[in-house]
């Protein structure tokens, strides 16, 4: 076993856009091409995270590993959790959070993101890219990450701040925030074992109980901009660049 592990949270009933994990683009199911581009990373081990056999099945078909865990959850981050402790026996030392639903990130971004907590700089990783337009500025669909330095220039900076809606702030440096964490083997425990904060349940993001604990978060740029399926809308977008 590698001391980095990539563990893919992953489970059928999304409220709004139920089943997505099995839903099909270019004859391959999102979850094997998340699966399959984690592995395509080298980064470590992969497993998936799930309550539902169907998923689990699939994986297995396909010569993957995954576990099953308990239904409920209340974040993707406890299912990860679960996973680590009783599949890997708390053994991994940085531990991937991998979002099933971002069938077009590079698996690039992975190994950078993995390079970089292995340096010991935070107890959190994480990346952002460019917003492309206002319309991705205003969707509250669309997480924005607001950093301490430029990260186009410096490659990583701590996080200041989380928001669906960007309303006035001084600070210049925002960016898209894509959906992966990385944690240390201590931020992972330490994490799960805190209430949901304030920000957290307010603005529905995981993510703001780090900041809120005095936990380091860093922010890593990238350059390509991958999607996360939310919505059937999503799904259509997502399916029509990659079929291209």
């Amino acid at each position: 076993m590698s001391s980095t592990v990539i563990i893919i949270p992953s489970r059928l009933s999304a409220k709004r856009f139920p089943d997505k994990p099995l839903k099909v683009i270019g004859s391959k199911e999102i979850i094997m091409h998340v699966y399959n581009l984690a592995v395509k990373s080298g980064a470590g081990e992969v497993l998936v995270a799930t309550p539902d056999k169907s998923i689990s099945e699939l994986i297995v078909k396909n010569g993957g590993k995954s576990f099953i865990s308990k239904q409920s959850h209340e974040t993707g981050t406890d299912r990860v959790f679960e996973a680590f402790k009783i599949f890997y026996s708390s053994k991994p030392k940085i531990i991937i959070n991998l979002q099933g639903d971002m069938p077009n990130l590079k698996p690039d971004s992975i190994s950078y993101l993995s390079q970089y907590l292995n340096k010991g700089l935070c107890d959190v990783a994480t990346l952002a890219s460019s917003l492309k337009n206002n319309t991705e500025t205003h969707d509250k669909n669309i997480v924005k990450v607001v950093t301490k330095n430029d990260i186009k220039k410096s490659q990583f900076s701590e996080a200041l701040d989380f928001k669906r809606e960007l309303n006035e702030t001084k600070n210049k440096f925002i960016y898209h925030h894509i959906g992966i964490y990385g944690f240390t083997s201590k931020a992972l425990m330490r994490y799960v074992n805190l209430k949901r904060s304030k920000l957290e349940l307010e603005r529905n993001l995981e993510q703001m109980r780090v900041l809120e604990n005095d936990m380091r978060i860093h922010v890593g740029y990238i350059n390509s901009n991958p999607l996360s399926i939310d919505t059937e809308k999503d799904f259509l977008e997502v399916k029509r660049i990659m079929e291209l």
